[in-house]
């Protein structure tokens, strides 16, 4: 079998030479010079058959710069530039310049025109272009060697005859018409796994809703064949290690595959099948996960997908939260109650109510764990202050704080239970709530007694915390000196440390990263902000870029991190208390990934 699918692979590489030389010395040539614009014809160029198009693609108001299939009725777009911003105004010229660049050009009025080069790290200048009926558009030498082409810098899709190399990955759009990158991607890791995770996490297994369970074997590759089959192939045994889907065993060139990641974190196989008519015909081959309620992060925070009647998913908040945008259900679900100051027993009780719900679950670390029974993790939860809600299944009580990620339905013959816990006041009021548009609020008074224990507590947690706080910095980051004076802000800007958990999370991400939290010196603006860029670097799991001058456990590192993140969060509601931060530091408490500050997304 081995044997076979070597020689099946050594075929298929010589038919994809044979078909790209073919192509090239029949495909038109974009001479230096050639330019595109927004306002005069042209605005794309063409492969021969006319079924891909590069340059000005109009959406909306204006154009974005990418690659589509030109097909009727709708146009598919395949490859876009800048994921981030790929929007351009109505003023605007591409062009393959006579130095052998390829320019896009952003002209202003009463200002300089902004330039943008497209294909960057060039082997050398180019000598002319062609867009190739593949898809792929293709810049070349004098000696007629490819030195740039879009196949090597997939977006969200792949094409027949394309690969997505070890490292490399799709990032999803927003949504149908938004472009832009947003929550799902799908990696070729360096371990051989292709693996889907949401877009906002740190690609751990328990981040993943679907991955071809290839790990172990390095130097794997995705392939998609011109004939459909999507392959992933080891390039060191020249080998096909795994066979995701089976395609045509006869090469037709009416027929043209690709390989899509949805916006709502789908990845899927489509054949476009030309065969002559007017409208060709699009065909769904092969799509991973099954489910669209198994991809994980489809819908938001404290909310979890159910599948309607007509076959559509719909997000549904959790007990005790209501949509953050009721226009748009998938974002997620917050409080719909104001959560006050820790109380003691009797007073939680009278303030809050359990809501049980079955054959629900969630797929996140519990923030505490124990065996117990059922009724003790009800009230455990009741007596909890940071408890949203309490999974008991199996005899364990999983307990979890704000927000709840991941939660999601189970199957009949799964056996779990949920507590969550709910402001009485916000039961008592949802109907009148609802009917004058507010949002009811959970009323509390406490006693001046009460009110002197608090305080006391609170300073004797303060001083401890503030000593472990220090020592677990120390012994994190060893012996590093921190040169000159270290001064603490609170916020943007100010000098004060006032003493509260958000300033904690803004000390401890100053140490770990020695700097204050705005710098102005700094070599990229992203940088200026502290939380933005501490958050950017933890999703993009590029911390190692931290020069520390020594080693450090880079698991403790990315602890460090999430724990200031948490303590941060613009909602007070999801910053953990004084003692669990000491519990998370002490390594009593796991430490989830913590959501975007909003100041880290402006």
């Amino acid at each position: 079998m081995a044997s076979a699918y070597s020689a099946l692979l050594l075929v298929f590489f010589f038919w994809i030479s044979e078909t790209v030389s073919s192509q090239q010395s029949q495909t038109p040539s974009i001479e230096l010079g050639s330019s595109l614009s927004t306002n005069i014809p042209p605005t794309s160029w063409h492969s021969p058959s006319g079924r891909f198009a590069f340059g000005f693609f109009r959406q909306g108001s204006g154009f974005i710069v990418g690659i589509w299939l030109a097909s009727k009725p709708d146009a598919t777009i395949t490859w876009t530039i800048n994921r981030d911003n790929p929007h351009v105004s109505s003023n605007a010229t591409l062009e393959l310049t006579k130095k052998g660049e390829l320019v896009l050009r952003r002209h202003r009025n009463n200002a300089a025109d902004e330039e943008e080069l497209i294909a960057k790290d060039l082997k050398g200048s180019a000598s002319y272009a062609q867009m190739l009926d593949s898809g792929n558009f293709v810049l070349y030498n004098e000696r007629s060697e490819a030195i740039w082409e879009s196949f090597n810098f997939p977006t969200i899709t792949i094409l027949g005859g394309q690969t997505l190399n070890e490292g490399s990955e799709l990032l999803s759009s927003a949504s149908a018409i938004d472009l832009t990158t947003r929550r799902f991607h799908l990696r070729m890791q360096e371990d051989g796994n292709l693996v889907l995770y949401p877009a906002d996490s740190l690609d751990l297994p328990l981040d993943s809703y679907w991955s071809s369970r290839t790990n172990g074997y390095p130097g794997i590759y995705l392939n998609l064949t011109c004939t459909g089959d999507l392959l992933l192939v080891n390039k060191t045994l020249h080998t096909i290690q795994t066979e995701l889907f089976s395609g045509s065993k006869s090469n037709s060139t009416s027929i043209i595959y690709r390989a899509t990641l949805g916006y709502d974190g789908v990845f899927r196989l489509y054949s476009h099948n030309f065969g002559g008519a007017a409208e060709h015909n699009i065909s769904l081959m092969w799509h991973v996960p099954r489910e669209q309620c198994d991809v994980k992060g489809f819908c938001g925070f404290n909310s979890y997908c159910n599948m309607i009647i007509d076959g559509q998913p719909d997000c549904v908040c959790l007990p005790g939260t209501a949509y953050v945008d009721p226009k748009r259900r998938f974002p997620g679900c917050e409080r719909n109650y104001n959560d006050g100051s820790c109380k003691d027993t009797n007073e939680m009780a009278s303030l809050y109510n359990i809501t049980v719900m079955e054959q629900i679950t969630w797929d996140d670390n519990a923030y505490f764990k124990s065996s117990m029974s059922e009724e003790s993790c009800r009230k455990s939860c009741l007596e909890d202050c940071n408890c949203a809600g309490a999974l008991y299944e199996s005899g364990f009580c999983n307990t979890q704080k704000y927000p709840v990620k991941y939660a999601r339905r189970t199957g009949q013959y799964e056996s779990s239970k949920v507590f969550f816990k709910v402001g009485l006041e916000s039961i008592k009021s949802s109907n009148h709530s609802s009917a004058i548009g507010m949002v009811p609020s959970v009323i509390q008074r406490t006693s001046k007694k009460a009110l002197v224990q608090i305080l006391v507590m609170s300073l004797a947690f303060i001083t401890w915390c503030l000593v472990a706080l220090s020592i677990s910095g120390f012994f994190i980051l060893k012996s590093r000196v921190i040169k000159g004076r270290m001064q603490m802000e609170s916020g943007n800007f100010g000098m004060a440390l006032k003493v509260d958990v958000y300033s904690y999370g803004v000390v401890l991400l100053e140490i770990v990263f020695c700097r204050r939290n705005m710098e102005i010196n700094v070599s990229k603006p992203e940088e200026i902000l502290l939380s933005k860029w501490a958050y950017e670097l933890l999703v993009e799991r590029e911390l190692e870029r931290l020069d520390l001058g020594e080693d450090v456990d880079r698991q403790k590192l990315e602890k460090m991190v999430m724990i200031g993140i948490w303590c941060i969060q613009d909602e007070p509601d999801l910053r953990p208390s004084m003692k669990n931060v000491v519990m998370m530091l002490e390594g009593i408490t796991d430490v989830s990934v913590p959501p975007r500050p909003t100041a880290a997304s402006a």
